[in-house]
């Protein structure tokens, strides 16, 4: 997905935003209807289907208190992405990806995930394009995203603190899965086809993993 992860240096998640005030417990049915319907709208036909006003009377709420929390369109659509993506987890969580290596079951998960949209079409072309649209307004919402595949990813991988390197190698493996979306979307790759992309690109963890016979004699070493 694109835009780059912050990472603090004393912690290998993403970094967290400074906080907003949390929804109260009305604000926050309310935005899930909004997403909700923002969703539904889109399965339906796409990007071009996803009108504010119709969003706002879907969620029954105003159209002025429908902008308050998003701005746009592209807004409300790359959100809408995260919010996807955070249902995706919740259920990859249930039942984690069975691959003996962690390049096996990123691989699997991604490829979970794209089924998982591949089933709503339209959906995912009004995702995608919304994320292509976005621009530096729309960054808190595309680093949500982007923070969300980055747990995902690390999640399939069973890392809590990675290195700079397997982080970068999570970044490059983001960029793929999407640029994936996009020309499966457009018609210019097929299913599999892109599953051999996702595999492909998931070796880079391979690379990145620790030379375990050097630790090993490191760790000897220190034992004399």
């Amino acid at each position: 997905m694109p835009a780059e992860v912050k990472v603090e240096a004393k912690s290998a998640r993403p970094a967290a935003q400074p906080a907003s005030p949390p929804l109260t417990e009305r604000q926050e049915a309310r935005r899930r209807r909004i997403l909700h319907a923002s969703a539904q709208l889109a399965s339906r036909g796409g990007f071009d289907a996803v009108q504010m006003r119709e969003v706002a009377e879907s969620s029954q709420v105003a159209l002025g208190t429908l902008y308050r929390y998003f701005p746009s369109k592209v807004h409300l659509l790359v959100a809408t992405m995260q919010d996807q993506l955070e249902h995706m987890h919740g259920t990859l969580r249930k039942k984690p990806p069975a691959g003996d290596t962690a390049a096996e079951r990123v691989a699997e998960t991604l490829m979970r995930a794209f089924r998982a949209l591949q089933r709503e079409p339209h959906l995912a072309d009004a995702m995608v394009r919304a994320l292509t649209f976005a621009d530096r307004s729309v960054s808190p919402e595309v680093d949500q995203v982007s923070r969300q595949t980055t747990v995902i990813i690390l999640d399939a991988m069973g890392l809590d603190d990675p290195s700079p390197a397997q982080l970068s190698a999570v970044r490059v493996i983001e960029h793929t899965w999407h640029s994936a979306l996009i020309t499966w979307l457009s018609g210019r790759a097929s299913i599999a086809q892109v599953k051999i992309d996702i595999e492909t690109v998931c070796r880079l963890i391979d690379l990145t993993e620790p030379d375990r016979e050097a630790l090993g004699m490191l760790s000897a070493h220190e034992g004399t």
